[in-house]
């Protein structure tokens, strides 16, 4: 896949996005169902930092490196 984020998204992502929702569903509890939406939510943000791509900019067609839009 091509990517699609720009470096500050991955950053904010990865250090701040995704770290937080998985610390939030420890707090909130691993095995309560908020938790599991949390810890996935959190590791989603986090692999999309770490790759490079948004599985929902990629859905609606958008790049957020400011270069054109992607074809349809």
């Amino acid at each position: 896949m091509t990517r699609n984020m720009s470096t500050l998204d991955r950053w904010l992502r990865g250090l701040l996005v995704g770290p937080a929702a998985i610390v939030a569903a420890v707090f909130v509890g691993v095995g309560s169902p908020a938790g599991i939406v949390l810890l996935v939510f959190g590791v989603v943000m986090a692999v999309a930092a770490v790759v490079g791509v948004c599985p929902l900019y990629a859905l609606l067609h958008v790049d957020g490196r400011g270069r054109t839009p992607l074809p349809h």
